[in-house]
């Protein structure tokens, strides 16, 4: 399956209760644009991109992306329009780094000429001609997520949900992924919400707006230079303060 590549407004008001808070987030993306959701960790900022991806169901409200409705009802993960990237890279490690990057494409689409392109065209920015025929089990934890993001973008998705994919990488890959990032952003054209605990990684990836979230709710939004200089919250000032 390969979704369309007009890009609609993203409209969700996700309420989720956890453990010890209860998760209550209204957001609009619009079109083409990026977002980063930043906090001290348990604010609910992965709670917020769970439930927009599918992985979970809000507890209430409602996610839309450009009409059509994720939620309610839950829209099945394989129908919705977008990409998921986390920490881990999710890789099979029975099937190569070739197959990883093509699973879940429909037969008849790999066939054609445009995605077979559009795969060599990953496969070599992404520096992964050396290891395409290799097994996932075989490949380092870099490697891995360089995978991981070429798979994520096999399909041309309209919204991409990054959640701290670049945790325990080097300084050096992570700049590597970012540029990558920002790369296919400009030539697919898709919305982006980012979540880190780094507020240089989300500048970089979401450079316009961000969202502040503490204990579930948004405390502060709007762009990183009015965050710095009025941080809304003692906590956010800590959290900005240079280290």
């Amino acid at each position: 399956m390969c979704w369309r590549r007009e890009i609609g407004m993203l409209k969700a008001h996700i309420i989720k209760k956890r453990r010890d808070l209860q998760v209550d987030v209204a957001l609009e993306l619009e079109a083409g644009s990026a977002v980063g959701l930043f906090g001290a960790s348990g604010a609910g900022k992965s709670t917020v991109l769970a439930c927009i991806a599918g992985i979970e169901e809000p507890d209430d409200g409602f996610v839309q992306l450009n009409g059509l409705h994720l939620f309610p009802p839950s829209l099945p993960l394989h129908r919705r329009p977008l990409g998921y990237m986390t920490q881990e890279p999710g890789l099979f490690p029975h099937l190569s780094v070739s197959e990883n990057i093509r699973f879940g494409i429909s037969k008849s689409l790999a066939a054609t000429a445009e995605q077979r392109q559009w795969i060599d065209t990953l496969r070599d920015r992404l520096q992964l001609a050396p290891l395409w025929h290799a097994p996932a089990s075989l490949i380092s934890g870099g490697q891995a997520r360089r995978v991981a993001l070429a798979r994520m973008l096999a399909r041309k998705p309209p919204l991409v949900l990054l959640d701290e994919p670049f945790a325990g990488l080097d300084r050096q890959l992570v700049r590597e992924l970012i540029d990558d990032l920002i790369f296919w952003s400009r030539q697919i054209g898709f919305s982006m919400i980012a979540v880190d605990h780094q507020a240089e990684v989300l500048k970089r990836l979401c450079p316009e707006q961000a969202i502040v979230l503490e204990q579930g709710r948004i405390v502060q939004s709007g762009n990183w230079s009015q965050l710095y200089s009025e941080p809304a919250t003692p906590l956010l000032e800590s959290l900005l303060a240079p280290l």
